[in-house]
């Protein structure tokens, strides 16, 4: 991928691509955190991209979907840690995510009662603004099981909203 080509990338993917990180983490700072680590990554393996396995879209979101995972892990690694210890771990570190009610919107607070990988399906869809289809190529999985789950993501997000 030739500089020009990343650049491309940067501008025709970034907004859409925070979307989906400040859906899945509902904390713009930590979306943003994810966002620049995800094209440092991105640039870092930028010769190593396939254009026959994947679009760049998909492999951004690859990319950024890692990048989360990683931050999810080492945030539990570290409120563990604090535990083990008997450190006080402030609300900020516990709570940071979707469940900080006082911080969220009403569909936020909706979106928490959806499982981990409804969340992550609204979010790719509508934070990321991919398709059913670029999703399910993205997770892994059939476009009709992210279909549905979307589907019932939808109803629950409504049930809660009503």
């Amino acid at each position: 991928m030739r500089d020009s080509d990343f650049e491309r990338l940067y501008s025709d993917h970034a907004q859409a691509l925070f979307g989906f990180l400040a859906y899945r983490t509902g904390d713009r700072a930590l979306a943003e955190d994810v966002l620049s680590e995800s094209f440092e990554r991105a640039l870092r393996a930028r010769k190593r991209y396939d254009p026959t396995k994947a679009s760049a879209k998909t492999w951004l979101y690859s990319i950024a979907l890692n990048c989360l995972r990683d931050q999810q892990r080492r945030q539990g690694a570290e409120v563990r840690a604090l535990d083990r210890v008997g450190a006080p771990v402030g609300d900020d570190l516990r709570d940071r995510g979707i469940d900080r009610a006082e911080t969220r919107d009403e569909v936020q607070r909706a979106m928490a009662a959806l499982s981990d990988e409804e969340r992550e399906v609204v979010a790719l869809r509508y934070g990321g603004e991919l398709t059913a289809k670029e999703a399910a190529k993205l997770l892994g999985e059939k476009e009709t099981t992210v279909e549905g789950r979307l589907y019932r993501a939808l109803g629950k997000l409504r049930e809660e909203l009503d």
